[in-house]
């Protein structure tokens, strides 16, 4: 027996052995077939633009019949030229790895392999990262198997969607969409080329940080390309002379930003459907979000918080430098605060002077402030009081200080800017369905993730009060009734002083129709009406508009002293106008799995006449949906309510808003010591809700009021998501006459009157030509006959009481 062949039988036994030895433990393979990877579950705005994205690993699947040609040609080129012809591996690679891994035997390079593209799939669904010889057997072995069991194709659908290939992307889809901003179908030869230059080491071929070797190593790949026969010479030459034009597109670029928006859809769908779901089992949400309603609300929010901040003075640069040697590198290492605004500048004061100030940005330019961009910062004193008005840019701004600024105008002229401490919230909902299409819960998401919107509970003061007067409407009462205004005094129980609640302005206005009361926010008509109707029915009410779920009937409750969300008094304003019908705001329209099954539907109605396969063909006859929302209240009374919002806007509260010209309505709210200032209102067609206040209470200041303070920002939203659009008025139901009315007295208007207003009353309930008279019960405090003030009483007739109150009870 010669030595050779006695070397082969031994070279055959350590084979068996081997094979034995390692193929006793080998993991479990045969999943690999039903290739479920974790995939980015995205979020969409409404107009189909993506918002966000959750995921442990950023991979998007792409079938293999999906993937171009070119993509395939160059992974292969690059990672495994005879991917076709092996069955698993390569044996002539593999004596030339181990060839040059002799020769290096003492040095301290890492091993080479001879990995194909089978073994890779094995290595990264079966096995770890392991550099040595006993994970290289193993590796061989599974891929023997997975040749065996899985098509070509399937070994390679596995491992382009699997592979990382650097900035969090796994797989090729998401890399396309990571480095060009391209679906993978649009990607270029030379595109291509350069992702299949990334499976070895991504970040030694950075586009940006290593550019020079990243274009080497793609033209490395476009050469292999033409090697392997499938590309010719000439599309090899254009295609190396294309310039490497990838671009680390960052997460949030060309997506709708809105993060309090998204953070809201991740809380939902992590209790409805856990975490490993959202962040692995790439699900499609489709949002109600209006992505320019979004700006415009987050435009306009930040800016009523600036103003009010503005009006509270000036506290003093941001920060301040050592020296002014070595400026720029200073401000660049500074860290940059989340909460300031994007069109905001980071500078230093390098010179003050009376009129102007020199600013030094982080890029070396430098830009005059002058003493207009200034004007407005006066010194912030003690209680809400302002310093000297500012004639100098020195009284304000010293040498190294480190401010903000903003460039405004066609001319970029600076302005001065501070990060306000105030906090605030918008929400804009479609009252016909509950869709919320806007939300902004706070100045800035990075620096507080809290949602204002949903989160905050908070007292809503006077934008509580339509819906006491919708429960005395609901009761038989008119808008045109007579409630006394006058002094009123509530037991509080044993040993507790009496409750005496006030107007906002300290006096006293006599015998006034609710419209007027409701206009002009007048908190002891609503608590005399209140004690009148008997609190549990507010306590109804308020439940069934969803307002609170279980509102104590406490007197002082009538004035909006029980905290609730802004997003549920919006929500409850939006029923108001909708006629009545309920609605829950809705986030999500739609979620599919990642196969397109629907999962979850925000329009829960039904469609009869539908089916489930129903197309498109031309049909005149659209299929009637049913109206399936509960009516919570007549609604000729909610359309009796919204014609007296109107009213607020019209000649109340709110008349800052008439210079719309537009059809609108609404309610401004402040409470105790100014601690919370609102404005809820509404279009025909859409509800916004605002509030301002700090997050650790405190009073926003004298003379800070709903009107001052919030409804400035509902206005400039409306402003902007009316524009152009055609007025409609507010949509009146059948059952509603329109009578002519004397506005500050409630009786049917008559020659000679100055003060007249288009009233609402209930067909059968309108006034006759005297004095409007309805339920005696209404007019303890008049003659019914008369209409002669009695002298102003104080009562507690014991129908309900008020909760333990100090203070005024000034809540407007």
């Amino acid at each position: 027996m010669s030595l050779g062949f006695l070397g082969v039988i031994v070279v055959a036994g350590v084979v068996v052995w081997a094979i034995d030895y390692y193929g006793k433990n080998l993991p479990e393979f045969e999943h690999l077939g039903d290739y479920r990877p974790s995939v980015v579950t995205r979020v969409y705005a409404w107009d189909g633009r993506l918002m966000a994205e959750f995921a442990e690993e950023k991979r998007v699947f792409i079938p293999i019949e999906s993937i171009p040609d070119h993509v395939k040609q160059a992974f292969i080129s690059a990672e495994d030229k005879t991917f076709y012809q092996h069955k698993g591996v390569d044996l002539p690679g593999i004596v030339g790895a181990m060839r040059t891994n002799i020769m290096n035997i003492g040095s301290d390079r890492r091993l080479v392999g001879a990995s194909t593209i089978t073994q890779q799939v094995a290595k990264n669904f079966l096995l770890t990262n392991e550099v040595s010889y006993e994970r290289k057997i193993k590796e061989m072995l599974l891929a023997f198997r997975i040749e065996n069991a899985l098509s070509k194709d399937k070994i390679l659908e596995l491992y382009l969607n699997e592979i990382f290939l650097g900035q969090r992307s796994y797989g090729v889809g998401a890399a396309a969409l990571t480095y060009f901003g391209k679906a993978l179908g649009d990607l270029s030869l030379e595109e291509a080329a350069y992702l299949a230059a990334l499976p070895k080491a991504p970040n030694n071929y950075h586009p940006v940080h290593h550019k020079d070797r990243a274009l080497g190593r793609r033209n490395w790949v476009i050469e292999r390309m033409h090697e392997n026969g499938y590309i010719n010479e000439v599309q090899t030459q254009m295609a190396q002379a294309k310039p490497l034009d990838a671009l680390i597109k960052s997460d949030d670029t060309d997506t709708v930003k809105a993060p309090y928006f998204a953070e809201e859809i991740r809380r939902f769908m992590s209790e409805t459907y856990g975490d490993h779901d959202v962040y692995n089992d790439g699900l499609l949400v489709r949002t109600s979000l209006n992505p320019e309603m979004q700006n415009m609300a987050q435009a306009a929010l930040r800016q009523g918080l600036m103003e009010y901040d503005r009006r509270h003075g000036w506290r003093g640069a941001w920060s301040e430098l050592n020296s002014l040697s070595s400026w720029q590198s200073q401000l660049g290492d500074m860290a940059i605060p989340v909460e300031k605004d994007e069109n905001w500048r980071m500078g230093v004061v390098l010179s003050a002077e009376s009129g102007k100030a020199t600013i030094g940005f982080i890029d070396g330019t430098t830009q005059e402030l002058l003493l207009s961009g200034v004007k407005w910062a006066r010194k912030s004193l003690n209680k809400g009081y302002l310093g000297d008005e500012v004639t100098s840019v020195k009284q304000v701004l010293n040498e190294r200080d480190v401010i903000f600024v903003e460039p405004i105008g066609e001319d970029n002229t600076l302005e001065l800017r501070q990060i306000p401490k105030v906090q605030g919230a918008i929400v804009v909902l479609d009252p016909q369905t509950g869709r919320v299409l806007a939300m902004q819960g706070g100045w800035a998401y990075g620096s507080s993730e809290f949602n204002r919107v949903t989160q905050a509970k908070r007292q809503p003061g006077s934008a509580f009060k339509p819906f006491i007067y919708l429960a005395a409407l609901e009761k038989g009462y008119l808008p045109t009734s007579i409630i006394l205004d006058a002094p009123v005094e509530f037991s509080q129980g044993p040993g507790l002083a009496m409750w005496r609640p006030s107007n906002y302005s300290g006096e006293y206005y006599g015998p006034t129709p609710i419209r007027v009361g409701v206009e002009k926010s007048r908190n002891l008509m609503t608590v005399r009406l209140a004690n009148q109707i008997g609190m549990e029915s507010v306590s109804d009410l308020a439940n069934r508009f969803n307002i609170y779920d279980d509102l104590p009937t406490h007197l002082a409750n009538a004035l909006g002293a029980a905290e609730t969300s802004i997003l549920r008094m919006t929500s409850a304003y939006a029923m108001l106008v909708n006629g009545g019908k309920r609605i829950e705001p809705t986030f999500i329209d739609r979620i599919q799995d990642r196969y397109g099954k629907t999962l979850y539907k925000g329009d829960t109605r039904t469609c009869a006449v539908c089916g489930d396969r129903i197309q498109w063909e031309g049909q005149m006859d659209v299929p009637s949906v049913p109206d399936n929302r509960e009516q919570v209240v007549d609604p000729r009374h909610a359309y009796q309510m919204v014609s007296i919002l109107e009213g607020v806007v019209q000649r109340g509260t709110g008349r800052r808003l008439l210079e719309l010209g537009l059809p609108l309505a609404g309610k401004t709210g402040t409470t105790n010591d100014s601690k919370d200032a609102w404005f809820v209102g509404f279009s025909p067609d859409l509800a916004v809700g605002v509030y301002i206040g700090f997050d650790e209470p405190k009073t926003l200041g004298k003379r800070e009021t709903g009107s001052s303070a919030a409804l400035p920002i509902f206005k400039a939203f409306m402003e902007t998501a009316l524009k152009d659009k055609t007025p409609l008025p507010f949509r009146r139901p059948p059952g509603i006459n329109l009578i002519q009315v004397n506005a500050d007295t409630g009786r049917r208007a008559s020659p000679g009157d100055s003060d007249i207003i288009w009233e609402a009353f209930l067909k059968g309930q309108e006034p006759g030509a005297g004095y409007n008279r309805v339920q005696p019960a209404q007019y303890d405090f008049l003659d019914g006959n008369t209409g002669q003030e009695y002298s102003p009483v104080y009562e507690n007739n014991g129908t309900s009481s008020p909760s333990s109150i100090t203070g005024t009870g000034g809540i407007y």
